[in-house]
């Protein structure tokens, strides 16, 4: 008693498979975009859960510019929350100056050491090989207006920098 329909094996059309094989291909660009690629603003896409948006490119090499001018030659930059600014850094393949990109979101592991895995929530925790106000400038975009998120992360930037803040962020609701 057995039916020969059940036997079939299912199949997508030509047109869901390669829709489904688009897809695929997009999602791997996004979690190991190959060579110089992946400093490319926008190679991993903002997620607005995270309260995530990308500067413009302009805004991002302007702001990138100011950080290296205030970092001077063989300065120590440190992007807290400010992926797109230090996509862009990279993105100059400039030598005279070194980088580290502190963010919650694990995608940006994919740039390896200069990743560190950064909560606002957590803002002293940070590894031991990040010592304080070893940085010649810190550029900080706040993830969330809100009075907490701006306390916690003025700590963190207080223990990294020697003296140089660039803070990008909205004028909060309560001010």
């Amino acid at each position: 008693m057995s039916d020969s329909n059940d036997d079939d094996i299912p199949q997508l059309s030509s047109h869901t498979l390669a829709a489904l094989q688009e897809f695929y291909a997009g999602q791997k660009q996004q979690t190991d975009p190959g060579g110089d690629n992946k400093y490319s603003i926008g190679i991993i896409e903002e997620n607005w859960q995270l309260s995530q948006f990308w500067y413009s490119q302009e805004t991002a090499f302007r702001l990138a510019e100011e950080v290296i001018a205030v970092a001077g030659e063989g300065g120590r930059i440190a992007c807290v929350s400010a992926p797109s600014v230090y996509q862009k850094l990279r993105e100059l393949h400039r030598e005279d100056f070194s980088i580290c990109i502190f963010e919650y979101d694990k995608r940006f592991a994919i740039y390896g050491e200069e990743f560190i895995f950064y909560n606002y929530n957590n803002p002293l925790d940070l590894p031991e090989k990040i010592a304080a106000h070893s940085f010649d400038v810190v550029i900080a975009d706040p993830p969330y207006l809100s009075e907490e998120c701006l306390r916690k992360m003025s700590e963190t930037i207080k223990y990294l920098t020697q003296g140089k803040i660039l803070l990008c962020t909205g004028m909060p609701w309560y001010l």
